[in-house]
């Protein structure tokens, strides 16, 4: 380093993601332990999508207990990214809930997640 050059001092960079140069691209899927807030009703929320999501393999495999599986997990993954399920993914896994009915109608925790959902 030369006699003339600035000093740089970046600090502490723990649990930090950056990137340097025209072309550079920095990102980060790393979690540092701490989880987006979640109100009492989100946390039920998630917890009966998981009961939900647990208990579907004992079903028959039909369309509507697919797409319902493939919604309960973006919902989980929603809620762990976010914090929060949106309007319009609770209207979608309330509208699947609503298609799968006769199937899913044995299990208590679709009833209570419906009832949750304002179904």
């Amino acid at each position: 380093m030369a006699q003339d050059e600035p000093k740089v001092t970046i600090g502490n960079v723990d649990r930090s993601t950056f990137a340097i140069g025209a072309h550079a691209r920095a990102e980060s899927s790393a979690r540092y332990g701490t989880e987006p807030g979640r109100d009492q009703e989100t946390e039920e929320l998630l917890r009966l999508v998981r009961e939900l999501r647990a208990a579907l393999p004992a079903l028959r495999v039909t369309d509507e207990t697919a797409a319902l599986g493939e919604a309960l997990a973006d919902t989980e993954a929603e809620i762990d990214r976010t914090g929060q399920a949106g309007l319009t993914r609770r209207e979608r896994l309330r509208a699947l809930l609503a298609d799968s009915q006769g199937v899913v109608s044995l299990l208590t925790s679709a009833a209570a997640l419906a009832a949750l959902l304002g179904g």
